[in-house]
């Protein structure tokens, strides 16, 4: 497992069959330097030669909108290459977050990295 961290964000990388998976952690101060989040992510997923990636989120404990902004434009830009990116670990107050935004649908539940990976939903999400 390695780490890093861009402007402020700490991230943890590890590599599984096929997937690249980041734990995200950052705090209430990065919020005006997130754009470097996609960049960094983007970057790995290219030196590790896959389009598959889990963003783990349970140590975020605001979901704030630069951040939001920055998912939504990091999951463009993996679909736009036929690439794949799924969100483990948000907390019930951040998917609402997401829902408030209308990107539930984008950002579907996962409870951990494996979920994610398998695509098991958690909750509600898996039968609408």
């Amino acid at each position: 497992m390695a780490e890093g961290s861009v402007l402020g964000w700490e991230m943890e990388w590890d590599r599984g069959p096929d997937w690249l998976f980041v734990k995200l952690r950052g705090s209430a101060n990065t919020e005006c330097v997130t754009a470097e989040v996609a960049n960094s992510v983007l970057k790995s997923l290219n030196q590790q030669f896959t389009h598959r990636v889990v963003v783990e989120m349970d140590e975020i404990l605001q979901l704030r909108p630069a951040l939001v902004n920055e998912l939504k434009r990091l999951h463009q830009m993996i679909k736009s290459t036929g690439g794949m990116m799924r969100l483990a670990g948000v907390s019930n107050a951040n998917q609402e977050v997401l829902r408030r935004n209308r990107l539930e649908k984008y950002f579907p539940q996962y409870p951990s990295r494996t979920d994610a990976v398998m695509g098991y939903l958690k909750g509600p999400a898996c039968c609408e």
